[in-house]
């Protein structure tokens, strides 16, 4: 990055408020109205403080594959790879397990698990809100391109699955907002990766996307958390809201 580009990022930076969107953004997507809340601002300051960082490329938007109202937010660590060299480090998060949700559980969370499998020792699963039959054959045809084994024989619920000191990754918008109104307590944190679903063009191509998108997030998330011990009680959260 030049010295201009570097000086326009910075810039977009230097606010205090700004700097907070991007550490939320850092741990995954989010809409305008969920950053408001986390933030406590005004809809007209959050508009220019997402405008000035869209701008720079810091991070874009694009609308819910769910419901197609909202939109979501999405940081691009690319556009901020070489500001300051060499200085600080990731920040370590201590969970139990990785939990990866969507919707069917069919394609997107189970090569998300698998892919984590890959990357980290601390252990993983996937579940689904409303899970279906089988794992669709887009995603085992994509995970025998790549080399990736799934690990699950077929979806499974997320209700009654969590525990204490899970991290739950919604890897779909519709999850995300199923469980909006979810009880988190006890949990490690929630953390949302808006990804569209290949199985709605399904192609190989968009198959491929989802992998290579996941795949990168996963890369990211795997340097930022510590292994804990799993307590031997579980919580009982259901999918439907509340524990």
């Amino acid at each position: 990055m030049d010295l201009e580009a570097r000086a326009g990022v910075l810039a977009a930076l230097a606010d205090p408020a700004r700097l907070r969107i991007v550490d939320l953004l850092d741990a995954g997507d989010a809409s305008p109205g969920e950053l408001r809340d986390r933030l406590g601002m005004p809809s007209n300051l959050m508009a220019h403080h997402l405008g000035v960082l869209e701008a720079r490329g810091v991070v874009s938007r694009h609308r819910s594959h769910a419901d197609r109202r909202r939109t979501y937010l999405r940081l691009h660590p690319e556009a901020l790879a070489g500001l300051l060299p060499g200085i600080g480090g990731p920040a370590v998060r201590t969970v139990t397990r990785v939990v990866f949700v969507c919707t069917a559980n069919s394609a997107r969370s189970q090569l998300a698990s698998a892919l984590w499998r890959r990357a980290s020792a601390i252990p993983s699963t996937s579940a689904g809100t409303h899970p279906g039959d089988a794992i669709a054959s887009g995603a085992i045809a994509v995970a025998r391109r790549r080399g990736l084994r799934l690990v699950q024989d077929r979806p499974q619920a997320l209700d009654d699955l969590l525990r204490a000191g899970d991290l739950v990754v919604t890897v779909c918008d519709g999850a995300h907002e199923q469980l909006a109104s979810a009880s988190t307590d006890g949990l490690a944190g929630v953390v949302h990766w808006s990804v569209p679903d290949p199985a709605q063009a399904g192609t190989a191509a968009a198959f491929d996307d989802a992998y290579v998108d996941i795949a990168e997030r996963v890369s990211r998330l795997a340097l930022r958390l510590a292994d804990d011990h799993p307590p031997a009680d579980g919580l009982g959260v259901r999918a439907g809201g509340g524990a």
